[in-house]
């Protein structure tokens, strides 16, 4: 079984801003799934249920960002679950907006978030990074990540967070690299191709039929006085 959560700040104020990118994917997935209802549970809304076969529990922690790690923490210890058995979905300055990269393990890379998940459960969990840009200076990330995301970015958001449901089955499976593939599929899908020329049609032409020798109509007579003409 897989924890999946998705990091966000509770409440109506913050639920359009770039740092609930991860509430969003969640919100998608238990949607096109069939999962639900959220329930009020480790400090979070939490709702459970299955990917075909494979069992997942979905977690938004309500501790605010910078205390995540406390709502995830509580959910492992009730379903006994491991750290690698856990996926994160969060936001990443690090990445332009419409990549997603998956990554196990490694540092937290300055993420409230992700810094608060280290604290109570160590490094040793998956993440899905989800691009969301950077504001180009270090002094604007806040106002960045807490306001909404522009009109602009909807429909890369959109293709974004369908191809995380799309490819959500796969990460309980354990299998990353066909949830990337699902997520590639929806926010680049191949273009069909135009370089090739339709098959040269050979028609042929109707063979050259002799012309039939005129008949001599001639008496015999005709012919014995035409032969001494």
């Amino acid at each position: 079984m897989k924890l999946i959560v998705g990091l966000g700040n509770p409440g109506g104020k913050y639920a359009h801003n770039r740092h609930n990118i991860g509430f969003m994917a969640l919100d998608m997935m238990a949607g096109d799934h069939g999962f639900g209802p959220w329930k009020s549970k480790f400090q979070g809304s939490v709702c459970e249920g299955r990917f075909g076969p494979d069992r997942a529990v979905l977690l938004k922690p309500e501790t605010f960002m910078n205390n995540s790690g406390q709502s995830v923490a509580a959910a492992m210890k009730f379903h006994k679950i491991d750290a690698t058995d856990v996926i994160v979905f969060h936001d990443e300055l690090d990445l332009a907006p419409a990549k997603v990269r998956f990554k196990m393990g490694g540092g937290h890379a300055g993420h409230n978030g992700l810094r608060s998940i280290h604290a109570h459960i160590g490094p040793d969990y998956g993440r899905i990074r989800m691009g969301v840009g950077h504001p180009g200076h270090k002094d604007r990330v806040s106002g960045y990540v807490l306001s909404d995301f522009s009109k602009a970015d909807q429909d890369w958001l959109d293709d974004v967070l369908r191809g995380c449901a799309d490819g959500a089955p796969h990460l309980a499976a354990g299998d990353p690299p066909k949830f990337m593939n699902a997520v590639a599929l929806r926010v680049a899908p191949p273009r069909p191709s135009t370089g090739q020329r339709p098959p040269k049609v050979v028609t042929e032409r109707p063979a050259k039929v002799a012309a039939a020798p005129d008949l001599d109509t001639r008496s015999s007579m005709q012919k014995l006085m035409d032969r001494f003409k």
